[in-house]
């Protein structure tokens, strides 16, 4: 149990970019989901999905959710917002999700590749949980001494034969409720020839 994200939960979507509880960030967020994942709703992944807001989103647009956090406070928020959306919230490591490999469409991760331990296994995982055709929607960031450049997430990723598409966020302060001037951006993987 990680108690330092279990006692983050209670605030943790008072942050504007983690709550979505500003109109104009949940459609900033949403409309990026939209440009992120596939037309076609399909099973989705959302690890690290703290209270589930992205999940939340991606359920409206029809897709079939199934999140993952650590921290079971964290879950126990995730499964009150997605309530009545059919989402299933489990609790797990975002590492090595407890679910089967090649069953998903897309794998979303959000501020999580940055904490793990070793992110070039998670990424190879999250990988072989994909269907043939499926993507990887990383988004990441480096904050101070703190992340993980976005250079670094797609050479890992170039490892694995992905396609990837870099789209810078920092910019975009519509997404944090705010403006910022640190590195953060989202990367889209598929696999090459998909």
């Amino acid at each position: 149990m990680d108690t330092d994200w279990d006692e983050a939960a209670a605030t943790f979507d008072e942050e504007p970019d983690h709550g979505l509880l500003d109109p104009a960030v949940r459609a900033a967020w949403d409309e990026r989901l939209g440009s992120w994942l596939p037309e076609r709703p399909g099973q989705l992944l959302d690890l690290g999905c703290g209270t589930g807001s992205l999940s939340l989103l991606a359920a409206a647009r029809g897709h079939r959710v199934t999140a993952v956090d650590l921290s079971p406070r964290m879950v126990e928020r995730a499964r009150a917002k997605l309530a009545g959306t059919g989402a299933r919230v489990l609790t797990g490591d975002a590492s090595r999700p407890p679910v089967e490999g090649g069953a998903f469409d897309v794998v979303l991760a959000r501020h999580v590749v940055w904490a793990l331990p070793d992110h070039e296994a998670a990424l190879r995982h999250w990988w072989s949980l994909l269907r043939p055709g499926g993507r990887l929607v990383l988004v990441e960031g480096v904050w101070g001494a703190t992340g993980i450049p976005a250079e670094c997430l797609t050479g890992a990723l170039a490892r694995l034969n992905a396609v990837t598409r870099c789209e810078r966020l920092t910019g975009d302060a519509q997404l944090w409720g705010r403006e910022v001037d640190d590195e953060r951006y989202a990367v889209i993987a598929t696999a090459s020839g998909a």
